[in-house]
């Protein structure tokens, strides 16, 4: 088993994880005026500037503590309009989205800072919000054609989580392989879509990774009692089962508990992306052995920066541009917006966050506090 470990994603990761879609109406990234790599801007405190933040959904954990790191950068740059933070409910997530982004220009946003829940179809919304002058800026789940999207805060490179998401399969599993499930949020989640193609690319580019099979791709909408029922009938339909693969805070403890009442946890274990506060049972009872996931504080806080800075006009969000933030994320203080690689079809930028943190029972405890 791993000890601890964090993964540093650097911005030059030029490994692609194909994502679909392609629009000539994205914007086209630039390059940036002589000199500003060299020079990165730093904000002006306090300007007036209406900013919503819009997750997938309200009511989870990771999207608050997103929240939480938001409000920590809006205090230091002394923004005189609070943010704010509102979002639909799970089950309107995708028509909630829709309808908030349409109605962000008239309701005065500057920027709309967007956790995508709909796929390419926020993409008209977003489109008519750039024309009426509102940016959006996307974190966590992008825009997959990138179109009506200014650039996206990328919490790690999509890559590198199926690479891990792949390790940690081959950890459980042992070498000999086995039967793998995996239970994602939705179907139109282009995180969760990125993450599972970059896993399966992952699993198919090494021959150490030939004995583990996928047997099933499911959904849970990020609803606990869906997710628990999903797993529940991955038990039944595949008795050889080794491991429910979740890149869902909501499915990986949903699945760890449906595992746990059927005391079936000593054949089947649970792994993907979750919260060590939320995981920390389940890890130390052998269920979820290991997980990983990146800090949504320091999203938040990164985010509301960039988007700060776009909708002031210190930075015009074109290639190559960087800017400093406050504190330390990540170790860093200086961004600097690229292209993004696993968008390489459409005219996508980025800008990255890294790193992200594998837990297991000698981390998991300490992270949780």
């Amino acid at each position: 088993m791993r000890k601890h470990k964090a993964i540093a994603v650097g911005a030059s990761a030029a490994l692609i994880v194909a994502m679909m879609g392609g629009s000539a109406l994205a914007q086209s990234p630039s390059a940036a005026p002589a000199g500003s790599a060299s020079a990165p801007v730093s904000a002006k405190p306090g300007q007036d500037v209406k900013m919503l933040l819009l997750p997938k959904f309200l009511g989870i954990l990771p999207f608050d503590q997103a929240n939480q790191g938001a409000q920590e950068a809006a205090a230091e740059l002394q923004n005189p309009t609070a943010f704010d933070y509102d979002g639909p409910d799970q089950a309107n997530s995708v028509a909630g989205q829709i309808d908030l982004v349409t109605n962000a220009p008239t309701k005065g946003y500057k920027v709309v800072m967007m956790s995508n829940n709909a796929g390419d179809q926020i993409s008209p919304a977003a489109e008519a919000a750039q024309a009426a002058g509102t940016k959006v800026v996307t974190w966590d789940s992008p825009i997959p054609s990138a179109a009506g999207e200014s650039l996206f805060v990328a919490q790690v490179d999509f890559t590198s989580i199926g690479q891990v998401m792949a390790d940690m399969t081959l950890d459980l599993t042992g070498a000999d392989g086995g039967q793998v499930a995996i239970l994602s949020a939705s179907p139109d989640a282009a995180n969760q879509n990125a993450w599972i193609a970059a896993y399966n690319t992952a699993l198919a580019a090494d021959a150490k990774y030939a004995g583990i099979e996928i047997v099933d791709t499911v959904y849970g909408n990020d609803q606990s009692e869906e997710s628990y029922n999903q797993a529940l009938a991955l038990l039944d339909k595949y008795p050889d089962l080794k491991v429910i693969m979740s890149p869902t805070s909501v499915g990986i403890v949903a699945a760890s508990k449906a595992l746990t009442d059927e005391g079936a946890c000593d054949k089947v274990k649970v792994s993907g992306l979750g919260l060590p506060s939320e995981m920390k049972d389940y890890t130390l009872s052998g269920c979820a052995p290991e997980f990983a996931l990146w800090s949504f504080v320091d999203l938040g806080y990164l985010t509301y920066y960039t988007s700060y800075l776009l909708a002031t006009g210190a930075i015009q969000g074109v290639e190559g541009e960087s800017f400093n933030v406050g504190r330390p994320v990540s170790g860093n203080t200086t961004f600097t917006i690229e292209k993004d690689p696993t968008r390489p079809d459409v005219n996508a930028l980025r800008v990255l966050m890294g790193p992200f943190t594998v837990y297991n029972k000698d981390n998991v405890e300490e992270a949780s506090k």
